[in-house]
């Protein structure tokens, strides 16, 4: 038997506009392929109830979404929801509104239109919207988060491109999207990791609990050899949260004792570090006093260091 659930307070509300189709808000697939499978008397009147106002619309006149969060669609579901829709047909209607130009864009069910494309549908069920493009962009959203159909990456771009449009604080969007403020702000966090490790985790290779992990590392090279130890799978989230407190305590207490020893500095290596800097264009450290010490000195690519090799060794 298909699942249901409420669309929930966020999603239903932007939805209803007390038109004919009401009773189609009131409900929503919580398993899609599922719910097309089912074919007991309940699951029947529901479709009616649904599809009483939809019109049929050539499915090639539906086109994407531009603020559609999800980008990513996996083809093997798509043909198994094909294959549903081949014996069952469309249950829940697309949502669409008119372009203006002959076109329609999806509001809601791109995914069902895509396994449509695949059976071979001329026509789907399509109620007719009409929305602005913030209303459409919450939609997609909301649909999506509510499905749970969006990766980690996907959900925080599609928070960050609502409030961006929209102008919309943290805690505005979390009402608005029916989650707690500490759960959009963490999601929103992702987006501040390298795009590689941004692209591990919306290829599940990084659970998003590692990636947390990772944004508390501020040494580069310390986050780069935890992010490649995760990649085999044998570090835990937890490991990983305990590793990462434990490389900024030594971040930290590193940075307390370089503070330290630069008050105990005498003037004379100060000046001679801004020599350094300058003459190497560089970031220089002088670690030691006027009797003995040593230099590091930073390089941040192959050709930097060569470069660093033609002056020192001219």
């Amino acid at each position: 038997m298909a699942r249901r659930i409420g669309l929930g307070r966020g999603l239903n509300a932007l939805l209803d506009n007390n038109d004919d189709d009401s009773e189609y808000t009131t409900i929503v697939e919580s398993d899609e392929t599922d719910a097309q499978a089912s074919t007991d008397e309940p699951v029947k009147k529901e479709r009616y109830a649904s599809l009483q106002s939809a019109i049929q619309l050539p499915v090639d006149k539906l086109v994407p979404n531009p603020g559609q969060p999800r980008k990513n669609f996996d083809e093997t579901e798509l043909k198994e929801l094909a294959d549903s829709i081949s014996a069952y047909g469309i249950i829940q209607p697309v949502i669409a509104a008119d372009s203006g130009d002959g076109s329609y864009i999806i509001i809601a069910g791109e995914r069902r239109t895509r396994a449509a494309r695949i059976a071979g549908l001329e026509t789907v069920p399509v109620i007719i919207r009409d929305y602005t493009d913030q209303k459409r962009l919450e939609i997609s959203l909301i649909e999506n988060i509510q499905r749970s159909d969006l990766n980690p990456i996907e959900e925080a771009a599609a928070y960050k491109n609502l409030m961006d449009f929209s102008g919309l604080s943290q805690d505005e969007l979390a009402l608005r999207v029916s989650k707690n403020r500490s759960t959009v702000a963490n999601a929103l966090r992702l987006l501040k990791l390298p795009v590689e490790i941004q692209k591990s985790v919306e290829e599940g290779k990084v659970s998003s609990g590692h990636a947390r992990a990772l944004l508390s590392v501020a040494d580069v090279r310390e986050r780069e050899k935890l992010y490649r130890e995760m990649l085999t799978g044998n570090v835990s989230v937890r490991e990983a949260e305990k590793r990462a407190s434990s490389l900024t305590e030594k971040k930290n207490a590193d940075e307390t004792h370089a503070k330290s020893s630069a008050k105990k500095r005498s003037p004379e290596i100060d000046a001679m570090t801004e020599k350094f800097i300058s003459k190497l264009g560089t970031k220089v450290v002088i670690e030691g006093d006027l009797n003995k010490g040593r230099i590091r000195i930073d390089y941040y690519s192959m050709e930097d260091l060569e470069r660093l090799y033609e002056i020192l060794g001219s």
